[in-house]
């Protein structure tokens, strides 16, 4: 397997069971990777799911036609609204 150069060797260590250790060497093993290459590959690619979940906001049908509804029709500013527009600096 070709090494791919790295320019920064940040390292994490971490203390795990060594049933845990084997199981991890046993999956890097079985796709012809490093322990290493395999555990930042996997908790990356988990951690990009956990971020990703996390970072979306889940709309109800109802609450999808309602914000559609605002967009095509929207309100009529208020007091505050206006307010806030006018202490913008303006924009030439």
């Amino acid at each position: 397997m070709a090494q791919i150069p790295v320019e920064s060797n940040a390292r994490l260590s971490l203390r795990i069971a060594s049933e845990e250790k084997s199981l991890l060497m046993r999956a890097a093993a079985l796709q012809c990777t490093h322990l290493s290459e395999f555990v930042t590959r996997t908790a990356v690619s988990a951690a990009r799911e956990v971020i990703g979940q996390n970072e979306k906001i889940g709309l109800t049908e109802r609450d999808s036609l309602h914000l559609l509804n605002l967009l095509e029709e929207p309100p009529a500013p208020n007091e505050k609204l206006m307010a806030a527009a006018f202490a913008l600096p303006k924009q030439s």
